[in-house]
């Protein structure tokens, strides 16, 4: 490939806040899209701020996604997080808990998957499931850069000025990296792939040679981010008022039979899908 495909194909999804609505009554989300020029790594930026009544709290859990964050956190300290505010967090593979509480923003950059390692070099499997300072992955002078973030600024001025310095020196990612969100990206436009076979036979690639570009880009399987998508899938249905059979869900998005569907989302949701939708 000699230049990046730019298509209009999503790598990524909004989904994955579970109870989005209660999560909107303790804490403001707000998004926005990246410049062209850095789009073939980073997928958004986001921005949380929360002022909550002092005793009270609030337990964020939002199911996990193939792709890495930058953030910049204040007002808050994250369990297992040190002293820095601006930190790195790889692909998150079980559900992501954080309980809120008083006051706090965090600006963060949600890179495509396999982004950061694009732009970095750093494989993506060594941050797998782990929160690092930002200084050891996109070097000092962007860490300390990205310090000066804050309060004071809203969503518009983060990103301008994170977008000054990301901004990579050659223009065009490597094609092993724009194979990698091409199959990312047919698995979220075409809901029937359920199996990794079904990708070999699409993209007409081996299972060795999937596994191997997903663990450096992603830091996960292409099977672990096929279920997370139909995972997310059928939670968003269930939060939209779904008031159909979990059989005929399951079903739908490649589990075969009810009680796998059941034990996989309960492992990772912490409720049964029963319980989940008579809530939601």
């Amino acid at each position: 490939m000699d230049a990046w495909r730019n298509t209009s194909e999503a790598t990524t999804t909004g989904a994955g806040v579970l109870r989005p609505e209660e999560f909107a009554r303790h804490v403001q989300l707000e998004r926005a899209d990246c410049a062209a020029h850095l789009s073939p790594w980073v997928d958004n930026y986001w921005l949380l701020r929360w002022h909550l009544p002092p005793g009270t709290s609030h337990l964020s859990s939002t199911l996990p996604h193939p792709a890495c964050n930058l953030s910049v956190e204040r007002g808050h300290r994250r369990d297992g997080v040190g002293p820095e505010h601006v930190v790195v967090t790889g692909v998150v593979t079980r559900r992501f808990d954080v309980r809120v509480a008083g006051e706090g923003w965090v600006f963060g950059v949600k890179f495509r998957p396999g982004g950061l390692t694009s732009l970095t070099g750093i494989s993506a499997r060594a941050l797998r499931d782990a929160t690092v300072p930002a200084t050891g992955v996109v070097g000092a002078a962007r860490s300390e850069a990205l310090e000066a973030l804050g309060p004071a600024l809203d969503l518009d001025a983060c990103r301008s000025r994170v977008e000054a310095l990301l901004a990579p020196q050659d223009g065009v990612p490597e094609d092993d990296y724009q194979f990698v969100l091409q199959v990312i990206g047919a698995m979220l436009a075409d809901r029937s792939l359920v199996r990794v076979a079904q990708l070999e036979d699409h993209f007409g690639v081996s299972a060795r040679r999937l596994q191997r570009l997903f663990a450096h880009y992603v830091g996960v399987s292409p099977k672990w981010v096929l279920a997370r998508y139909r995972i997310h899938d059928a939670v968003t249905e269930l939060d939209e008022g779904y008031d159909g059979s979990l059989a005929d869900l399951a079903t739908r998005y490649g589990w075969f039979d009810q009680a796998h569907f059941t034990r996989e989302f309960t492992r990772l949701i912490g409720v049964p899908p029963g319980s989940y939708q008579a809530r939601a």
